[in-house]
Order: structure tokens, then C-alpha cells, then sequence
């Protein structure tokens, strides 16, 4: 079976990856482009006897390399050279997405026309002759529905048609005014005369490139041939004096005003029609006077907020619930079943009270991914960026700061590494170190399980209230640390910030599945890999090199005492009367408690003689000063590598060794039993966990994107002293007010 390339492109918020999910649905994988960070989705499905793989490119506006994402879109298509690509376009917009459509065939790249959310169009009273349009584009255009699926059979059969016809690619001219064309004549000339970059783009696209100043282009050019590219920079640089001088632009404001005219001549010919007064109110429009107004819009999702928390524990309570008794279940086999050795109690204490602490969040944040995903597909999110824009100018950052926040767990749930990564885009280098080094104090989807954990624990009333809380507490303190980062080593005046408010969407049942388990599988992944590593490793440490041998045979000469007191209870027992038997019997029962107590005692001080009670215990007299134990500090120091590791070393740890708690309990439960835990801890451990230093992987992150090593350093440093003297200043006051 024949194996077809294609590609799905197009501005963000267009439909693109709607529309992928629709097409390819279960049949998708997520993964990176080499070198890079930037993620990318491939499909597969199956048209005509065709194996079809289908690439989801990044949302982009414009092939030109100003962002990550423009790189990886034009480098996909270049390199991989794709039979066809689907280009979405968003019929509502029609004008602004056809930009991106130019430099397609600017580039000769064969492709069809998705015509997306006509429906939306049509609300707006806008009618579209996709006829037209397609015989004016030279390529195909095919109204569709990507939510619902409408059109689309029809759009795969018109791109197999033009993936079969297999032509070469050929590029589409369109004029820039005289002095551009000729310029372009000229390069194109001495591109084709010496093989200039040919092997990879036609020489009309490259000699428009190096006209509009594109670095990447530029950078090639010279690796190619420094001679050459040095005589084609001559060239443009006397054009783009001569431009400068007499209409006071430079050749890229020309080539993008000239699209934009090529567009509108166009759209002139009778493609768009209106079949009612433009300034009448859409739906979208009319939600919007709400919902971004500048004083209910902030109330509005506050609500929202809310809500969602509200939903999220609510209807998770039950199955995290059955996911504890699963794990406590699978405890009480494995203890039962086995004979008591390392192997036994590493299954228990490292594998099951470990991974299976992080695991019984899973219901949890499923259904935290879930309304992130509605409030996301819906389009809300957009507009909470552009709400927060008004704010975030208060504390120095741009409005473009925003969605690194979001994405970084703004509304809990996401990763600080794709929000350092989403700061890329950012114009001012300023603004995006400060975003880079302050989106690590976001709530990501790793702090959430310990949240959920100590709230549901010691708040259980209240738990939606004091997530939210902890939330926007999270949001202030990133931009009270930004406002210090700004005023100090990052000084400088924010740069404008423009962004589009995409119309409002029901999401679909499919989108919304897809989105959520691709979430959740990452988080289970996680917990089935690196925390499973972690959780053992960190049991070793917590088991290994064990007591010395004198205390060891202490402890068992202590035992085989008791043992021969119940032995010599027990043949009293039989002797005596059935009164004193009851007593005796109850003197056994004494015996065999203290039996126990000396086994726990015993695995504590094993504990404490272990390579991580050491550290811990070393670290015990300044962490006391916020209120943590010994114990607590080893999962502290597990969290540096992952915070979910946090979750699973407190139930490992206070598997071995609590008196007062029953190990075969869940761990909140054990946790708030626990003689060395109560609400003022809480809150303080909350506030150290939210606050300390980033995971290791996001540190790299950070250190890559900052291009030192310098700036990854400080934020761990700064990020753990501020932390620990907030949960010191909580500590301290809480418990000379008697609140704990």
C-alpha cells in the first residue's frame, strides 16, 4: 500500500487541530521536531487504498522565520515536501487567514483549501462563493465544519485528487511594484545562474526572503555560498535604500502590503457577500460585553474559577476514593501473601504506597483536564489572556506573558516546561526572561496531586475554596517576583501586545476526549516511568544501609523477651480458671501490642539510620523552623527531581515508621493522624511545594531557553529561599496564634 504525506496548516484558533482530531482521531501520536522543542501531532488513516499520514503543524501566521513555530511549519514543508497540504482558513476571517495562504503558493506548494466554520460565517452574515474562490486561487476550496465533521469527506477526496496528479511545485507570482520586481528578476537571475539554494526553494521564494530580511534565509545563504549571498545582500540593500528614501518603508512592508492587495482584489470580485449590516451584534460580540468587560469580566472568571474546582472535586471524590482502596487493597494482598523481606517492602512501601499515591489522583486530574479542555475549545481562555493583559502591565510584563502563565498551570493542571517554552515567541528579551523565571511558581499539573492531597486532608470542607485560593495566590506571587524582576535586573518599559479573541465554540465530545486523555495518559506515563524510578530509588535510600548491627540485635533481644512472656502467658492460661483466663488473656493482648510497637520503633530507626533519614534528620533542626519533620524533608528533596515524587516518598515514608497511624490507611488519612502534622503545617508545606525550586527537567529548560546556566541557578536559589521563608513567617505565626 502506497504511503501519502499530507499536512494540516493554518493561523491559530482556525480549526486545524479540530479538524485533525475529527480526521485521525485515536490514530494520532504526539512528538518533537529533532533539535527543537516545539511538539507536533501525526495521524494516520486510510483513503482510497492509501496509507495517509497526516502531520499537524504548528498554528501559525506567516511562513517568514520570526517565531519557533514558523521554522518548524516551513522547514516541515521544505524538508518532508508533503503530497499536499490541507490549508485551513477560518471563513469568518477570510482576509487575514488568506495571508498565510499566499506565501503557500508563493512557494509552489500544492494544497487545498479548507473553508472552516462557515456556519460561523453565515451567523455573521457573511456568504462565501467557494466556486469562485477556487477558480480565482487556482487551487481547490472546500466549505467545511470541522467540529461536526461537515464537508470533510468531500476536502479528503479533493486532496487525494492532488496528491495523485503528483505535480511539481510551482509558484505563484505576484507583483510588488516595479522596483521589487525588478530586483527580484535580477536575484533570481544570479540564484538560478549559480544554484543558490535551489535544492530546497524556488528562486523567486528566495530572492522574496532575503528582500523581507529573513534571518534564517540569510544564515543559509552564507553557509551555501559567501560570495553569492554576499551579492545578493548587496543588491537588497540598495533597494532597501532607495524604498527607504522614496516611500519611507522598507521592501518587507511592501511585499506584505502587495499580499494583502492581491488578497483584496480577490475578495473584490464578488467572493464575499453580507447579507446584513456588518456592525450588527454577534453572538460572539454580545458574550464578550460580558464576559471581558472591565469590571464584571474579572468577576465573571473569578465564577468561573471556581466552578471549576467545584467540579473537579466534586465529581472526582468517589473514584479517588476507589483508587485509594484499589491501592490499599493491592497493600494488604502483597503484605499478606509474602514473606517479609526487601522484596516485599519494596513492592509495598516503594511501588504501591509510592506510585499508587500519585495514580489515585488520576480521577482528579482527569477531570481538571477536562474543564481545562472546555474552557480552552470553548475559546474562553483567549479572553482571559486578554483580560489579564490589563494587569499585567501593572507588574511589568507583556500581555503576551499571559498564556506562558496559563499553559504553565495558570488554572492548575499544566507544566512549567511548555510555559518556559511558550516564551520564545515573546518579542523583548527582557519581558520573556522575567516570564521564564516566574511561570515556575504556576500550580502545574505536578503540584496538583499534593494540593488535592494535604486540602483534601486537613480543608476537606472547603477544598474548591482553598484551591482557588492557592491558585491565585500562585498568580501573585509570580507577579510580585516579576514586578521585583522587572524593577531591578530586567528593567525596561513593556513592549504592545496585540492578540486575537478567536469567536466562542461549543467544544465537541470528540475534541474533548481526546484532549483530556492525552493529558491524562502523559500523567499516568509519568507515574508509570520517571516516578516509578524515583520512588524506587528513593526507597533504597530510605531503606539502605539500615540499623547497625548492635541496635538490630537490641531490638531483637527486646522481641524474643516479649515472645517468651507471651509464651509463659499462654501457659498460665491453660491452667488457670476461666476468669483469670480472661485476664491473662488481656495481659497477651498488652504483650502482643508492645510486640508491635517495638517493630514499628524498630522501622523508624531503621529509617532514621537510612541514607535519606540521614540528610533528613541533618536537615531537621532548620526545617523545624517551618514546621517539617524529618520525614517531610526526604520528600522535599524527592520533589527537586519531580513534584509528583512528593506524593509518593510522604506515603512510602510514612509507611515505615508511624506509630500512631495505620499503614494500610490512605495517606491523607495517615497524614492527619500523624502527631508530626496539622493545618499550619499544611499550609506551610503547601506554600514551600508551590513555591520552591522547579523540577530538575524544567531547571534545563530554563537554562536552555536563557542560554545560560546562570539564570537556572538563580531560580532555584531564589525560588527555595523565598519559599522557605514564606512557610517560616506562615509557620511560626500560625502556631503563636494557636491555630494548628
Amino acid at each position: 500500500m502506497n504511503k501519502f504525506l499530507m499536512a494540516l496548516a493554518g493561523n491559530p484558533n482556525a480549526g486545524k487541530t479540530t479538524l485533525f482530531n475529527h480526521l485521525t482521531g485515536a490514530r494520532q501520536h504526539v512528538g518533537n521536531y529533532p533539535g527543537i522543542t516545539v511538539d507536533y501531532k501525526e495521524g494516520s488513516l486510510t483513503l482510497d487504498n492509501q496509507h495517509v499520514i497526516i502531520t499537524d503543524l504548528p498554528g501559525t501566521y506567516s511562513l517568514t522565520a520570526y517565531s519557533e513555530e514558523e521554522v518548524v511549519a516551513r522547514d516541515y514543508l521544505i524538508n518532508q515536501r508533503p503530497k499536499v497540504v490541507i490549508n485551513i482558513i477560518d471563513a469568518s476571517n477570510l482576509e487575514r487567514n488568506l495571508y498565510l495562504t499566499c506565501q503557500f503558493l508563493e512557494l509552489g506548494i500544492p494544497i487545498v483549501i479548507a473553508l472552516n466554520m462557515i456556519d460561523v460565517a453565515k451567523d455573521r452574515g457573511i456568504k462565501i462563493k467557494a466556486e469562485k474562490l477556487t477558480e480565482l486561487l487556482g487551487v481547490p476550496v472546500i466549505p467545511i465544519i470541522a467540529r461536526n465533521g461537515q464537508g470533510t469527506d468531500e476536502l479528503m477526496t479533493a486532496a487525494m485528487e492532488v496528491a495523485r496528479e503528483n505535480k511539481p511545485w510551482i509558484p505563484t507570482h505576484i507583483s510588488y511594484g516595479e522596483d521589487l520586481d525588478e530586483t527580484i528578476l535580477d536575484l533570481m537571475a544570479i540564484i538560478d545562474e549559480q544554484n543558490f539554494l535551489t535544492e530546497s526553494y524556488p528562486s523567486r521564494y528566495t530572492a522574496i526572503k532575503y528582500l523581507e530580511h529573513d534571518d534564517l534565509i540569510l544564515s543559509k545563504g552564507q553557509d551555501e555560498s559567501k560570495t553569492t549571498a554576499q551579492t545578493i545582500e548587496s543588491q537588497v540593500t540598495s533597494v532597501s535604500d532607495h524604498t527607504l528614501k522614496t516611500t519611507e518603508v522598507f521592501p518587507e512592508s511592501i511585499i506584505a502590503d502587495h499580499r494583502y492587495g492581491f488578497i483584496k482584489s480577490i475578495l473584490r470580485q464578488g467572493i464575499v457577500t453580507h447579507t446584513f449590516d456588518q456592525d450588527r451584534l454577534h453572538i460572539t460580540d454580545r458574550i464578550d460585553k460580558v464576559l471581558t468587560n472591565r469590571f464584571f469580566g474579572p468577576v465573571a472568571m473569578l465564577l468561573i474559577l471556581f466552578g471549576l474546582y467545584q467540579f473537579t472535586f466534586t465529581w472526582s471524590e468517589i473514584p479517588v476514593g476507589w483508587m485509594e482502596n484499589v491501592f490499599v487493597f493491592l497493600g494488604d494482598t502483597v503484605r499478606n501473601n509474602m514473606a517479609e523481606g526487601p522484596l516485599r517492602s519494596m513492592l509495598i512501601s516503594g511501588v504501591i504506597d509510592g506510585v499508587g499515591g500519585v495514580l489515585g489522583f488520576v480521577p482528579l486530574i482527569m477531570f481538571m483536564f477536562l474543564g481545562i479542555s472546555i474552557l480552552e475549545d470553548s475559546g474562553y481562555l483567549a479572553r482571559v489572556a486578554f483580560m489579564m493583559d490589563r494587569i499585567f502591565r501593572i507588574f511589568g510584563l507583556h500581555g503576551s506573558s499571559v498564556m506562558p502563565f496559563i499553559i504553565s498551570g495558570g488554572i492548575a493542571g499544566g507544566c512549567a516546561v511548555p510555559g518556559v517554552m511558550a516564551t520564545r515567541t515573546m518579542r523583548s528579551p527582557k519581558e520573556r526572561m522575567a516570564t521564564l523565571l516566574t511561570v515556575p511558581f504556576m500550580n502545574c499539573g505536578a503540584k496538583v496531586p499534593v494540593l488535592a492531597l494535604l486540602i483534601g486532608a486537613f480543608f476537606s470542607d472547603h477544598k474548591a475554596s482553598y484551591m482557588m485560593f492557592f491558585t491565585l495566590l500562585a498568580w501573585l506571587v509570580a507577579l510580585i517576583s516579576a514586578k521585583i524582576l522587572r524593577s531591578t535586573v530586567l528593567k525596561g518599559a513593556p513592549t504592545p501586545f496585540v492578540m486575537e479573541l478567536p469567536p466562542y465554540r461549543f467544544p465537541t465530545a470528540k475534541g474533548l476526549a481526546i484532549h483530556t486523555w492525552e493529558r491524562t495518559w502523559q500523567y499516568i506515563k509519568k507515574a508509570g516511568t520517571v516516578i516509578l524510578a524515583f520512588s524506587v530509588v528513593l526507597w533504597a535510600m530510605m531503606t539502605y544501609p539500615g540499623l547497625p548491627e548492635d541496635e538490630a540485635a537490641n531490638f531483637e533481644a527486646q522481641r524474643q523477651a516479649i515472645m517468651s512472656d507471651i509464651d509463659a502467658e499462654k501457659i498460665t492460661q491453660s491452667s488457670e480458671d476461666a476468669t483469670a483466663g480472661e485476664e491473662l488473656s488481656t495481659a497477651s493482648q498488652e504483650l502482643q501490642d508492645q510486640l508491635t510497637t517495638i517493630d514499628v520503633i524498630e522501622s523508624e530507626a531503621a529509617l532514621r539510620h537510612s541514607l535519606a533519614g540521614q540528610i533528613g534528620t541533618s536537615l531537621e533542626p532548620i526545617s523545624q523552623m517551618a514546621g517539617f519533620e524529618w520525614r517531610t524533608n526526604i520528600a522535599l528533596m524527592g520533589g527537586f527531581a519531580a513534584k509528583e515524587v512528593i506524593v509518593s516518598t510522604l506515603g512510602t515514608a510514612y509507611s515505615m515508621g508511624e506509630i500512631e497511624a495505620d499503614a494500610s490507611q490512605p495517606l491523607g488519612d495517615r497524614l492527619l493522624e500523624s502527631p508530626h502534622w496539622n493545618r499550619v503545617i499544611a499550609v506551610s508545606a503547601m506554600l514551600f511545594i508551590m513555591f520552591y525550586a522547579p523540577c530538575f527537567v524544567t531547571v534545563i529548560c530554563i537554562a536552555k531557553e536563557a542560554g545560560t546556566w546562570k539564570w537556572a541557578y538563580f531560580s532555584m536559589a531564589f525560588n527555595t529561599v523565598f519559599a522557605f521563608i514564606l512557610s517560616v513567617a506562615v509557620y511560626q505565626i500560625g502556631m503563636f496564634l494557636g491555630l494548628g
